[in-house]
């Protein structure tokens, strides 16, 4: 579906200088962020940087310290975080954390029709086929009648993907505004051939939807390949967020990861840059 109605300009999930003080230190020291509609934007960081605690921060699981933070420091489609409530931002952006679980013996339609939740008004056959839409779009058609327990655990991660497709893609004809899909290392358990699927999953859900993500990852070039820009975290700092072939330099990823790299152009991808660490 290519969606027609007409945005709105203050389309955009924002952070504006975000701090986080734990134990005396600032794990994030004034971190913004803007990421719009329409486009995949991955944080790259080495262990430890605060690339987690930032999108805890976005997801609302994490509240703000106000005496540090001003009360729209992050802000959603132009509304404050700090007053809407999880219902409200739920219709506007799903999160896929880290460890998603679950500990219910349910069908994997089951699992990815949660994403419904948020969106009482849809009839059961419409949730149907929003179910069957996320299943295919992840590639899971063959699976939905499986027992999500029953699943590896690359497979368990993908379901967990679908659900957050189904929520961002629900209702969606009728929303003119930005949604947006928050993901903390969705592909760690995916072998690279379903590394490439999900990233190139998102990135035509992103233009085609007008969604905008914020996606964690850990392979420096599976960001290069699909990322509209990169955003560099080091120390609770982010430095620099660019288009790929700005961000990935030598001199910026031996300050997020402390090694000497070489970077080239991508034989197979033109305009792509292609990181060899080692050098």
């Amino acid at each position: 579906m290519n969606l027609n109605l007409k945005p709105s300009s203050v389309d955009a999930f924002s952070a504006e200088s975000i701090k986080v003080l734990r134990s005396g230190r600032l794990v994030l020291d004034g971190v913004s962020l803007v990421i719009r509609p329409g486009e995949l934007v991955t944080l790259l960081g080495a262990n430890g940087a605060g690339k987690s605690t930032f999108m805890s921060v976005l997801a609302a699981d994490m509240g703000l310290d106000h005496t540090l933070n001003a009360p729209d420091a992050v802000t959603l489609n132009g509304s404050s975080l700090s007053f809407m409530g999880a219902a409200s931002q739920a219709r506007s952006r799903a999160v896929l954390p880290q460890k998603p679980g679950l500990g219910f013996d349910l069908d994997v339609s089951e699992v990815v029709s949660m994403g419904a939740y948020p969106f009482s008004e849809l009839a059961d056959h419409e949730v149907k086929r929003l179910c069957v839409r996320a299943l295919d779009t992840a590639g899971l058609s063959d699976l939905a009648d499986r027992r999500y327990p029953e699943l590896s655990g690359g497979e368990q991660q993908r379901v967990h993907f679908a659900r957050v497709l189904l929520q961002v893609l629900a209702s969606r004809e009728s929303d003119p505004h930005g949604r947006y899909l928050l993901l903390d290392e969705p592909t760690s358990s995916l072998d690279p051939l379903h590394q490439q699927m999900l990233l190139k999953t998102i990135s035509d859900l992103a233009r085609i939807e007008r969604v905008g993500v914020l996606c964690i990852v850990h392979d420096v070039n599976l960001a290069a390949c699909w990322s509209n820009r990169i955003a560099l975290l080091e120390g609770g700092m982010l430095f620099a967020c660019d288009t790929p072939a700005k961000a990935l330099t030598p001199a910026n990823l031996k300050r997020v990861y402390g090694v000497t790299v070489h970077v080239m152009p991508h034989p197979l991808k033109p305009g792509t840059p292609l990181v060899v660490f080692g050098a």
